[in-house]
């Protein structure tokens, strides 16, 4: 799995000019799946992205996790982020196929919703409009595939 997590002030998500799902406070998590992830990788994100300390704390130094600052998620999946993009035409042929990727996208976000968090969300496969306020701007990328290595 890849995700693009960003620090929000706010974020939201628009299909068919209807707002989908909105945060304050939290990460925007732009969420990829490939085609040999698994449920260990869906927990593992999840772990990583909901301790990851961010969050400035009174001194102004990264150190608060996204429980600490009472944030939200709002999770869009994005499966350009399995881009190939050696060529000037991306191929997409490296994501997970929908019946891998839609149960561990949603597998994600329940762990997330598990752990206490409230989620918001796109819906797969969906044409979507994503606004966000970074905070910061601070953007980090998780792949559970450089953690097996």
């Amino acid at each position: 799995m890849r995700a693009v997590v960003t620090r929000v002030n706010s974020a939201s998500v628009e299909i068919d000019g209807k707002i989908h799902g909105a945060i304050d406070k939290g990460f925007l998590v732009l969420l990829g799946v490939g085609p040999d992830d698994t449920e260990e990788d869906a927990v593992t994100m999840a772990e990583k992205i909901c301790n990851c300390r961010i969050f400035p704390d009174e001194e102004d130094k990264m150190n608060l996790n996204l429980e600490a600052v009472g944030g939200s998620l709002l999770v869009v999946s994005q499966f350009t982020l399995f881009a190939d993009v050696k060529k000037r035409r991306p191929s997409f042929s490296g994501a997970g196929k929908p019946d891998i990727a839609i149960p561990l996208y949603e597998k994600f976000m329940s762990i997330c919703r598990e752990k206490g968090f409230r989620v918001e969300h796109g819906e797969f496969g969906a044409m979507m409009k994503v606004s966000s306020e970074n905070d910061g701007p601070v953007t980090l990328l998780f792949d559970t595939a450089e953690w097996r290595k």
